[in-house]
């Protein structure tokens, strides 16, 4: 498996490191410092209540639950957006996906229940918890994890058919980098599904969350800019979902 993984990137090293489980690309001196809220995503705790509590009831409630979609639609959407299969399919794609800032890997497998058994999904993020914690769990045979920096993205161009980044984006220092990252990374026709956050189109609401995110390094983006970046990188067949403070934005390159 990490040989896969090992020939998609940019800078191969000579003798990788996969002795926590996952592929270590990040030494010392090659992190990023975090912000507040990317601090507590590293933390020790919060891989252990992130799946069953911190993302589905933050999420939801920020989806607009319960009439926003539940986890079951927001992974089905993701594969929809990708191009990738169902998981009941008899055939699915053998589709090279990648996963920004995995976490404990929750869309990553979600991701894998649509690729055929010749496809591969790269779920990469920086928290060596948050890694810990998605290699504790079964890992399907066509996922593998990298330790790396989502700003920066160490893989060769057009090396994926597909980029995923589902709760991620507002926490980076820089992601419009991540965004070019993300679409240098993708084949020509590639797909890109991105879940974020947004900022309400009421003025009290929409400056109280401004300021929040501010505060806590949480990026908080407006109703047309993920939309809007996406156009300017060469994207099409852009689709937007809005929801109450977050929303889906995809496209297909070129």
């Amino acid at each position: 498996m990490y040989e896969r993984v090992r020939g998609l990137l940019a800078a191969p090293p000579a003798e990788p490191d996969t002795s926590a489980g996952y592929l270590d690309l990040l030494g010392p001196s090659d992190e990023p410092a975090p912000t507040p809220a990317q601090r507590v995503m590293q933390s020790a705790f919060l891989p252990h209540i992130y799946e069953r509590v911190w993302r589905p009831v933050g999420f939801n409630l920020a989806k607009g639950w319960p009439a926003g979609p539940d986890t079951a639609e927001e992974n089905e959407l993701a594969r929809s957006w990708l191009a990738l299969g169902r998981p009941a399919d008899p055939r699915k794609p053998d589709a090279t996906v990648l996963d920004v800032a995995c976490g404990p890997g929750n869309v990553t497998r979600a991701l894998a229940e649509g690729v055929g058994p010749g496809g591969l999904v790269v779920g990469l993020d920086a928290s060596r918890t948050m890694l810990a914690r998605a290699v504790a769990e079964p890992v399907p045979a066509t996922v593998g994890y990298v330790r790396g920096n989502a700003v920066t993205l160490p893989f060769a161009d057009d090396a994926f058919d597909a980029v995923c980044c589902f709760g991620g984006l507002y926490l980076f220092d820089d992601p419009w980098s991540a965004l070019d990252h993300m679409t240098r990374v993708l084949k020509p026709g590639g797909r890109i599904a991105v879940l974020t956050s947004r900022r309400p189109n009421l003025p009290l609401l929409g400056t109280g969350t401004e300021l929040a995110g501010r505060l806590t390094g949480l990026r908080v983006f407006g109703d047309r800019e993920l939309a809007a970046a996406l156009e300017d990188r060469g994207f099409r067949q852009i689709r937007h979902r809005r929801l109450p403070l977050m929303q889906f934005v995809g496209g297909r390159l070129g």
